[in-house]
């Protein structure tokens, strides 16, 4: 009988916030530093992420700090409230992690919060996590996503393989909010202005629009669910994209916050799995009828 996996426990670092930037009318830049970064492991993957600790104020909390007992000891309503947010860069020498925060006005908890943290305050933080990144051997690359999903997408473009064939979209508010990225000779992105549009309307649209090269296509495509549940089964049902070469995931959903959306997301994506793959199965059945 094979030994089950060993579940690690999460590694918790402590930095404080060198900087801050705007980026563009709904994209705050925050760059956090310090020797609680020396051990912080990021650089395999281009969508690593972290999930931010926000603890309650007027709540003493055990030290050291240590998630597993706050979850066993202390009532739920005081636990630390966890948002997930990407790794857009880490410097390991200069120990610098940059995170963007989309935001929109007081609305949410990390946006706010990154709109008004000051230099040297602490944030703690748990990762970090991701499983992605371009693969060299592919014939070529789609990526697709929302503000959410920017900076995993930039990460992932600016570490294409020399050369590489690349079909990137990202649907934004308006023109405001493109950013300008340091890519490599021949990567550009396609910018898609939402308007007054429901989010991800324009990004179905433009992949469903796309020329698809010959070959075998690695994609990465994120951002609200609801868009993503619909490029799922174009890339898998349509397309008939193998999963494994498929890195796709909500990683919001209208009407949730993270709270409720992680509580629901590994249902919600089984059944869209299910459903897709029973499509995909029916569709194969009539072709071949």
């Amino acid at each position: 009988m094979a030994d089950r996996p060993v579940r690690r426990k999460p590694q918790l670092s402590r930095a404080h916030v060198v900087r801050t930037e705007r980026l563009t009318p709904h994209m705050v830049r925050v760059v956090l530093g310090g020797e609680g970064l020396a051990d912080f492991a990021a650089g395999a993957s281009t969508d690593h992420y972290v999930k931010l600790l926000f603890p309650y104020e007027g709540v003493t909390y055990p030290e050291p700090f240590d998630m597993e007992v706050i979850r066993r000891d202390m009532p739920r309503d005081q636990w630390p409230r966890t948002r997930t947010y990407t790794v857009r860069s880490f410097d390991r020498a200069a120990r610098e992690l940059v995170i963007d925060f989309v935001v929109h006005g007081d609305e949410g908890l990390a946006g706010p919060w990154a709109l008004r943290v000051q230099p040297g305050e602490e944030v703690l933080f748990l990762g970090p996590g991701g499983a992605y990144a371009p693969d060299p051997a592919a014939d070529w690359h789609l990526l697709a996503g929302d503000e959410s999903a920017l900076p995993a997408i930039a990460a992932s473009l600016e570490r294409m393989p020399e050369g590489a064939l690349v079909h990137a979209f990202v649907e934004v508010a308006d023109e405001h909010d493109e950013q300008k990225l340091d890519l490599p000779a021949g990567i550009e992105v396609t910018w898609l202005h939402r308007g007054a549009a429901p989010v991800g309307e324009a990004l179905v649209a433009a992949v469903r629009a796309l020329d698809f090269p010959a070959g075998d296509v690695h994609a990465f495509v994120h951002g609200e669910a609801g868009f993503v549940k619909e490029l799922r089964r174009l890339l898998r049902v349509e397309r008939e994209v193998p999963r494994e070469r498929l890195s796709i995931s909500g990683y919001w959903r209208r009407g949730h916050d993270e709270d409720g959306w992680q509580a629901s997301k590994r249902e919600w994506n089984q059944q869209v799995e299910a459903e897709q793959e029973g499509a995909g199965q029916e569709g194969t059945a009539g072709q071949a009828a």
